[in-house]
């Protein structure tokens, strides 16, 4: 995926929208990637929502707050703020825990260790703490799982739970989250039109894979994603 191109002058809010636009067809084409979970096996699901959790239980905090100490702006970080507050007070991961365990999908140690390598270079991007590149990501991964809650829940119902307040609250949640987000972008790329330069979507790459070992890692990891056009 190559970025939107434009001069370093017009970074702001026709430079955000050309970014938004870039990225809502980026999810478009992941989403549409998925596999049916009638066509999969109860341990390919399975795999699927524990390798999902292994991933978000304990990092999506991690990086918002890399996010929040990134950006520059105060609006930026009053966006980033409310987000991070909705998800301490009303404790996201237990409610992805409890996701988990009504589905039968506590992570293992091998689910663990199937998207460590990923994982850890999302981390590392997200510790360099540079503003428009994380923001951009976050965003991108805000309007990902927003699309992405219907296929796990489906997933999950196919195990036999019943526990749908994680899917519910987030198929709902990160719309605003997203548009938060982008307003933030902009406001970064005001403050600092420099940013503009360089590779923008990185972080999203990295995600984007990240996401392609969550979903396919059991399946046929490099058919599909070739397929769908996913990798780079």
């Amino acid at each position: 995926m190559t970025p939107a191109m434009a001069s370093p002058h017009s970074a702001g809010p026709s430079y955000g929208k050309a970014l938004q636009a870039e990225i809502a067809e980026t999810v478009d084409a992941f989403i549409n990637s998925l596999p049916s979970p009638e066509d999969l096996s109860a341990e390919q699901r399975r795999g699927i929502l524990a390798r999902y959790t292994a991933v978000l239980e304990g990092n999506f905090i991690y990086w918002m707050t890399a996010a929040y100490l990134a950006v520059k702006s105060d609006e930026a970080r009053a966006i980033i703020l409310d987000n991070l507050r909705e998800e301490v007070r009303d404790c996201h991961p237990g409610m992805l825990r409890r996701f988990a365990t009504s589905a039968h999908a506590v992570p293992t140690d091998s689910d663990a260790d199937a998207v460590a390598r990923d994982l850890a270079s999302v981390r590392l991007f997200m510790g360099r703490l540079s503003a428009v590149p994380t923001v951009l990501t976050m965003a991108f991964f805000e309007g990902f799982i927003q699309r992405f809650m219907s296929f796990m829940a489906e997933l999950a119902d196919r195990q036999g739970s019943l526990e749908r307040e994680y899917t519910d609250v987030h198929g709902v949640c990160d719309v605003a989250h997203t548009e938060g987000l982008f307003r933030a972008l902009d406001c970064e790329m005001e403050l600092d039109p420099s940013t503009s330069a360089g590779d923008l979507f990185e972080g999203v790459h990295l995600l984007q894979t990240l996401m392609q070992t969550v979903v396919f890692f059991e399946i046929a990891p490099g058919s599909i994603r070739a397929a769908a056009g996913l990798t780079h």
